[in-house]
């Protein structure tokens, strides 16, 4: 034909941009430049003796991590299994003014995959999972069993027919809580005392498939999304990894895990939204705002604004500070009502203590001004000596 299909022309594009990126001193030259001192044959011996196929699926950091742990296994020397290849979403330009006019560098996950060794025509990066050349090159591989772990695309049910044994999907969540695409976020923001990881086969109905293993993860309150997803995930990749000897085997599968209902009733887990980062001083208690912080660190975050009066003027100046790092003080703690605060924020030494709607406070122990980089909310407080500081609602100056 004339014309390469999308899927042969990312293909090309991201082995041009491996080629050259990996080709330095010490790298392979070659149709597949790898970095020699990761090439490790026992994990990706295509079509080596009786092993079984696994193909990965994955995107972020976070499924890169597990994508290490899964390989790791594949290279014992007794492993039952090898990874036959792995599929990622196409690569984004990353960080504050790179350049666009270029192709984008591949994913963590596909960069990992290159590192550890996976031949760079073996991995493979569909915008869409139903692409036609994509689903026809699986078929072509016949493997035994895909993995998933925030691969981030819908699977179609030709997708999902491919694979002898299914499809394994790591979710940070004990299933059926919090199916979707957020599901630490909303565990944390809406205070959960227990969190998870669960290994459950994939189906057509987003995170609805049987579960074959679920492992408990107590919080204390004060975790954080960015610090705990990737926790969680390192938890599924080594209870994904003890489970595929039986799977290997026959004697776990599609029709002997337990179907969700068992474990309760589900709830879904929404994306979220930048709208959702605003903080209600005013109609919300500490608690609740906390845990907000709490599911929101890294992405959207949580911001709040506040007037700035400095002392004797008539007039301030709204801010609008992005909210890091908090947590729940009592009365008796702040040494006076918060309902008799009227909205003034308590500057103190080491930090900020915000009034609430509940009538308790909040303590500010981390933030970053416009403009500025994060810092200690007592470094913020100290540079507003001299100032007022007051709650603003988001519907008082819009």
């Amino acid at each position: 034909p004339d014309t390469m299909s999308s899927f042969a022309l990312r293909s090309t594009a991201i082995r041009g941009y491996l080629t050259r990126t990996l080709r330095r001193p010490g790298a392979v030259v070659g149709p597949r430049p790898v970095l020699a001192s990761a090439v490790r044959p026992a994990a990706v011996a295509a079509g080596s003796g009786d092993k079984k196929k696994l193909v990965f699926l994955g995107t972020p950091e976070v499924a890169a991590s597990a994508l290490e742990a899964i390989l790791d296994a594949a290279e014992a020397p007794d492993s039952a299994f090898e990874v036959h290849a792995v599929v990622s979403q196409p690569g984004r330009p990353r960080g504050r003014g790179r350049s666009k006019s270029g192709p984008p560098p591949p994913s963590p996950v596909a960069e990992a995959a290159m590192r550890r060794g996976i031949p760079e025509d073996m991995v493979l990066c569909p915008v869409k999972a139903n692409e036609p050349d994509f689903l026809q090159r699986l078929r072509d591989m016949e493997p035994d069993l895909m993995v998933t772990a925030a691969y981030g695309n819908f699977l179609p049910q030709k997708f999902l027919d491919i694979p002898r044994l299914g499809t394994l999907n790591i979710h940070p969540s004990l299933l059926p809580q919090f199916r979707g695409a957020a599901p630490v976020q909303r565990c944390l923001e809406r205070g959960d005392a227990v969190t998870g990881v669960s290994v459950a086969y994939t189906v057509l109905k987003m995170d609805a498939g049987p579960v074959l293993r679920r492992v408990e993860h107590e919080l204390n309150g004060d975790e954080k999304h960015d610090e705990l997803l990737p926790e969680l995930f390192a938890t599924g990749a080594k209870a994904l990894v003890d489970v595929l000897p039986s799977v290997w085997d026959g004697t776990e599968s599609f029709d002997t895990a337990t179907p969700q209902a068992e474990y309760g009733d589900a709830c879904e887990a929404p994306k979220t939204s930048p709208e959702e980062a605003r903080m209600d001083f005013i109609g919300q208690n500490a608690r609740t705002l906390h845990n907000k912080v709490r599911g929101f660190a890294g992405w959207p975050g949580t911001k709040a604004k506040f007037e700035v009066r400095k002392d004797g003027s008539d007039e301030g100046t709204v801010v609008e500070v992005k909210i890091i790092t908090t947590k729940v003080v009592s009365d008796s703690e702040a040494g006076k009502e918060a309902k008799a605060a009227n909205g003034a924020v308590e500057l103190t030494k080491n930090s900020m203590r915000v009034p609430c709607g509940g009538g308790d406070w909040l303590e500010v122990l981390e933030l970053q001004p416009p403009g500025k980089k994060a810092m200690k909310a007592g470094d913020y407080a100290n540079g507003m000596k001299g100032s007022t500081l007051t709650v603003v609602s988001y519907g008082d100056d819009e």
